[in-house]
């Protein structure tokens, strides 16, 4: 069975081009063997994300870090606005 690597990485949603983007840090978890490019190309594909300039930071972080991560974003407002839009897609990714 395979370990899991964890991974901090802040997004950017929103209208960019209008200064009204907004920076979102998504906590994800992969394959041990992932890579950072493998994480921003899994990254880009994630619904709201802007595909200019779309990861500001990312970086590995450990399990107990993730699991903190998890708790903000249910609390983050714009996700929660986010989730309204196709909660079945976001669910799945999340």
């Amino acid at each position: 069975m395979l370990e899991q690597s964890y991974w901090k990485v802040v997004l950017r949603y929103g209208h960019i081009g209008q200064r009204n983007e907004v920076f979102v840090a998504r906590y994800l978890a992969f394959n041990e063997e992932v890579s950072l490019l493998d994480v921003c190309e899994t990254a880009k594909q994630m619904p709201g994300v802007k595909h200019s300039k779309l990861v500001s930071f990312a970086k590995e972080i450990d399990y107990s870090e993730y699991l903190v991560g998890k708790e903000s974003e249910k609390e983050n407002f714009y996700l929660q606005k986010l989730m309204t839009y196709n909660p079945i897609v976001l669910e799945e990714i999340a």
